[in-house]
């Protein structure tokens, strides 16, 4: 079914419910919705087997055979699924929502209208994500991951789940309503990033966020308040 590292042919079960468009080889697996309005790019991959199921197939690696371990993913009206994207089994996307290319959304995964999730981007399943978020190219999220709405996340953020890797327990991290990350910030296992708080770029967050407030630096310290900032802000593009 693979051809040159690319899937070489389109497929959609007889299971799925197909309101939407597919470009080129496009795989829609399982009991899949796929909205009306919806776009799913060229080779992308809707409703993939998680590993336990994968495991139990071996060799038996086909269109067919996925199709029938599939459980399906949710996605919802006027989505943009760009090429090469793969999401997972019960995963579940609202109205309005766009991937770049190459994102990777895993099982168990919500989210919700209107968000945009740059290329490369990897959701690492049981995430939930809100409404109307603007998550940057390469942002990594592990499971226990929340995030509310109308929040900014920027290129390559990272948010980890174990204060002492590697061990089994998971302490997610959460990102409260209105809140940015700048780019390349890493956010330590169990934080809670306050609302309206803003992390600047290369930060690592070791403590809570309270709300409104900014923080920079290694570890990450307060520096200012959110209503200072957007003045700056506020005079930086006035000058423009």
């Amino acid at each position: 079914m693979l051809k040159g590292g690319e899937w070489s042919e389109m497929f959609i079960s007889k299971r799925a419910i197909m309101k939407g468009t597919i470009e080129g080889g496009a795989i829609i697996l399982g009991p899949s919705r796929i909205g009306l309005g919806t776009t799913i790019g060229n080779n992308s991959i809707v409703g993939y087997p998680i590993r336990k199921k994968m495991i139990e197939l071996a060799n038996k690696t086909n269109f067919e055979n996925y199709d029938l371990k599939s459980d399906g993913a949710s996605i919802g009206k006027r989505c943009i699924i760009r090429p090469s994207a793969t999401i997972y089994e019960s995963v579940q996307i609202g109205d309005e929502v766009e991937t770049g290319h190459g994102v990777m959304i895993r099982e168990k995964t919500v989210i919700g209208s209107g968000t945009r999730i740059g290329t490369y981007s990897v959701i690492d399943g049981n995430v939930e994500i809100g409404n109307k978020n603007n998550i940057q190219t390469g942002v990594y999220m592990p499971p226990g991951t929340y995030v509310g709405s109308n929040i900014f996340i920027g290129p390559y953020v990272t948010v980890t789940n174990d204060k002492y890797p590697p061990s089994p327990k998971v302490s997610g991290v959460t990102i409260c309503d209105g809140a940015a990350i700048g780019c390349r910030a890493v956010l330590i296992a169990g934080v809670k990033i306050g609302e309206r708080a803003l992390v600047g770029a290369g930060a690592v967050v070791t403590k809570d966020v309270p709300p409104g407030k900014v923080v920079i630096g290694v570890p990450a310290k307060v520096i200012m308040s959110r209503e200072e900032y957007d003045e700056k802000q506020r005079t930086y593009v006035g000058s423009a």
